[in-house]
């Protein structure tokens, strides 16, 4: 009984080390794929959050520019409405474009499912999931000297990077 034990210990320790090591390199491919599929150029500016949902909130709805309905929980964004053709359109019922970006040090793929007629100076709208991931607060509100850039093809998984 004591060799059955000490084998399952034994083969559950390299179950999880080969789970790590397999996990490690997806993330390590995955990052270097994002950056290789980053298309057009990068666009600079700053990011703030909305929800349509909030109480005296001045834009938008519960659907959004692509005919989705609005949802706070997944990776999602509104970019800039002059900045539709970059992004493939956003049109809807059209397949949803995706884009990587970068802030304070982290880096996230979002879909691109909402367009707005944003503040000046701010480029993209994050909801609030996404927000959270660069503001776990979300005390700044706003978040400058974020880079957007469109990512070729429409098939990612949106979410942190690397």
């Amino acid at each position: 009984m004591p060799f059955c034990s000490s084998a399952a210990i034994c083969g559950a320790v390299v179950a999880l080390a080969f789970s790590v090591t397999v996990v490690r390199s997806e993330i390590g491919v995955h990052s270097s794929a994002v950056v290789h599929a980053a298309s057009g150029d990068a666009i600079v500016g700053a990011a703030s959050t909305y929800n349509p949902f909030r109480p005296g909130w001045r834009e938008g709805g519960p659907n959004t520019a692509s005919g989705e309905r609005y949802d706070p929980s997944v990776w999602a964004a509104a970019i800039k409405t002059s900045l539709r053709q970059k992004f493939g359109g956003v049109r809807y019922g059209a397949r949803p474009k995706y884009a990587l970006v970068e802030a304070v040090g982290k880096k996230v793929i979002v879909k691109i499912n909402d367009v707005g007629p944003l503040t000046p100076g701010r480029i993209i709208d994050l909801n609030e999931r996404t927000m959270r991931h660069f503001d776990p607060s979300l005390q700044l509100g706003i978040i400058y000297g974020v880079t957007v850039r469109p990512l070729a093809g429409d098939y990612w998984i949106p979410g942190p990077v690397g």
